[in-house]
């Protein structure tokens, strides 16, 4: 089977090749820009991207998008991620079905469904999503752009939904939270009563490489995690252990600190540290007989190894 990966470069899409070809698959690497000369460029992902690369793939792995981003830098942020995230994945799916590409699988997002779960009220894949940012409403779109493709040309399309991604080179508040573990910086997160579902990246590939060929997953949309929430300030403490470093938690009122949050123009980002955001993957594990082959623990520790080197205290 001949797999193309758009978004080959980033951090998905480069474990996720890696996993490919260590399993003997013939892998078309796509990214934007040609950088390593195992990849093929095909430019920037829009409506009229070049997608003739395709000619013999069986499947395409879609994991190439406009990210979200802390610090927009776009003046109409709204119809960047639309051109990308939508115009660019309907363009590659039409394209994908008359070159004669048998399934697509898509790398969606939690956040088509809003930033914040309700306590002990996981996210299931029968909720009716509420994207609250251009970027969750980009990927929501997307997700019926493809449906609709399929419909009309028969293409089998997977919907994958990850929460938060952890692993070797993430980036965002993950980072942010080893930086400052890593400085020792008092973090005023102790109070927080909160529950994250997370997702390894080894896990998440794992999910990928499934959903490829799987019979069972054509006309699926499926969430994934670990299998374990935990709390900001757990978390901090796993990752502060595995760097081998003291955690310097602070207990302050969580209404406090959004409060600060919104007053200095960084409410949301402070939300994803606050709030709960849960999933309930059960539909994967039931219908796919998916286990995570990694836990937790063993992801954060991969994380905190290939980004930095401890020393004790």
């Amino acid at each position: 089977m001949r797999i193309a990966v758009t978004g080959a470069g980033g951090f998905v899409g480069t474990a996720l090749c890696d996993a490919l070809a260590g399993e003997g698959r013939q892998v078309l690497r796509l990214v934007r820009q040609l950088r390593h000369p195992r990849d093929m460029a095909v430019g920037h992902l829009g409506p009229d991207t070049d997608w003739r690369v395709l000619e013999g793939v069986e499947v395409v792995i879609h994991a190439a998008a406009r990210v979200h981003v802390m610090d927009e830098t776009s003046g109409d942020p709204a119809t960047a991620f639309r051109e990308v995230n939508v115009l660019g994945t309907r363009h590659l799916a039409a394209r994908a079905a008359a070159m004669g590409v048998r399934r697509l699988v898509f790398l969606s997002s939690v956040k088509v469904h809003g930033e914040a779960s309700r306590p002990d009220r996981p996210f299931t894949v029968d909720d009716v999503p509420v994207p609250e940012d251009d970027y969750g409403r980009s990927k929501w779109e997307a997700e019926q752009v493809l449906w609709e493709v399929a419909a009309k040309t028969g293409l089998e399309v997977v919907v994958i939904r990850p929460p938060l991604v952890h692993g070797p080179g993430a980036k965002g508040n993950l980072a942010r939270l080893m930086r400052w573990i890593s400085l020792g910086i008092p973090l005023p997160l102790g109070g927080i009563d909160n529950r994250r579902s997370l997702v390894g990246l080894d896990n998440l590939v794992d999910v990928l490489r499934l959903c490829a060929d799987h019979p069972g997953a054509s006309g699926q949309t499926y969430l994934v995690s670990d299998g374990r929430d935990i709390s900001t300030p757990a978390l901090i403490r796993l990752l502060a252990a595995e760097m081998e470093r003291r955690p310097r938690l602070i207990s302050v009122s969580p209404r406090w600190l959004q409060r600060m949050g919104r007053l200095f123009g960084r409410g949301r980002e402070l939300g994803r540290l606050c709030d709960s955001l849960q999933v309930d993957d059960s539909h994967l594990r039931d219908h796919l007989g998916w286990v995570p082959p990694v836990s937790l623990e063993t992801g954060l520790s991969r994380m905190v190894s290939g980004a930095y080197h401890h020393r004790p205290v």
